[in-house]
């Protein structure tokens, strides 16, 4: 019989040493600004960022875009207030999210709500206690429901699809209120993160930290009829549970329960603001607050399941799994 020389534990101390001394060595999200974009930048992107799976912030990256000039609340309420527009609404900024209801702990989706955009602009101005509104659709809503909008901005970034070899899979409008929270995830996409207007505030962790984000568990609820003096709670047909990241970010009285997050989990903060790019990779996990009235479109170009970075990802999830056993 094998003798192993490591147990799971040893293995996965060697490696946040090793990630420590060698790969995260920016200690911040580094910065390169427009003038660095000319017609090298794809393969330079590619070799110092892509292939590191290292995010980077690109300033001034879509300033070019005429978006950037004209987009915000007095603009769409004056050429698109006709406009139907799907809208998510819950009672606390937390959409796609966990928190507390009757003394337990849910899951719970957002509401979603069909309106014009002048009525959806109405929300955000009013800031109504207890219904925080957001269009956050994540289905290409750009391409596929504000279509009259392309004209502004770029069906793709074009040194992005160069570098990943391929045209984003879907392209989203992002616009809400700055009491919206985007909860810790991940996502199996490269994330080329353009703001508009305003500024986005993120929180990333690294995938080779995973050890150290803890899941739990979680039965799954929509909120239904949000409004200003309260929400109506539905179960979810076909999905009860999900596993979801049980630690915010931001809450430090979650120390107790999670100690390893905080004391290990290496956290870069990273804000982006009006006319910049964020490079997001694909399976860091991310934690997202924005301004009020931010407006941002983002490009998800399709993770390379045949790369090796994928299959260690594989293998280290499943490590943590029989870790935490």
């Amino acid at each position: 019989m094998a003798k192993y020389l490591y147990t799971i534990e040893e293995a996965l101390q060697q490696l946040y040493k090793d990630s420590e001394d060698l790969l995260y060595f920016h200690k911040e999200v580094p910065e390169i600004s427009l003038a660095d974009i000319d017609d090298d930048f794809a393969l330079m992107f590619y070799r110092d960022f892509v292939s590191r799976n290292h995010p980077v912030l690109i300033k001034g990256g879509v300033e070019h875009f005429s978006a950037v000039n004209k987009w915000d609340s007095v603009y769409f309420r004056q050429h698109f207030g006709n406009k139907s527009v799907t809208a998510t609404l819950t009672p606390n900024g937390y959409a796609d999210a966990v928190a507390r209801y009757q003394g337990e702990k849910y899951f719970f989706l957002p509401e979603e709500v069909e309106m014009n955009f002048e009525g959806f602009l109405d929300l955000l101005q009013r800031q109504s206690s207890n219904c925080v509104s957001y269009i956050q659709q994540q289905n290409s809503n750009l391409t596929e429901h504000f279509s009259e909008l392309l004209a502004d901005v770029e069906t793709e970034i074009s040194w992005a699809s160069k570098a990943f070899n391929k045209s984003p899979d879907a392209v989203n409008f992002w616009m809400g209120d700055e009491r919206a929270v985007t909860s810790m995830h991940k996502d199996p996409y490269e994330n080329i993160y353009c703001v508009i207007d305003g500024h986005k505030d993120f929180i990333l962790v690294p995938p080779l930290d995973t050890p150290y984000v803890p899941y739990e568990n979680y039965p799954v609820r929509k909120y239904s009829n949000v409004r200003p003096d309260g929400f109506d709670v539905e179960r979810v047909p076909d999905q009860e549970t999900i596993s979801w990241v049980a630690v915010d970010p931001l809450r430090f009285d979650q120390v107790r329960d999670y100690p390893d997050f905080f004391k290990k989990a290496r956290t870069f903060e990273v804000r982006v603001g009006k006319g910049d790019v964020l490079y997001l990779p694909s399976l860091w996990f991310h934690h997202v607050r924005q301004s009020h009235g931010c407006i941002a479109v983002n490009y998800w170009y399709d993770i390379d399941y045949s790369n090796p970075t994928f299959c260690y990802y594989q293998m280290l999830s499943k490590m943590c799994t029989i870790k935490n056993f």
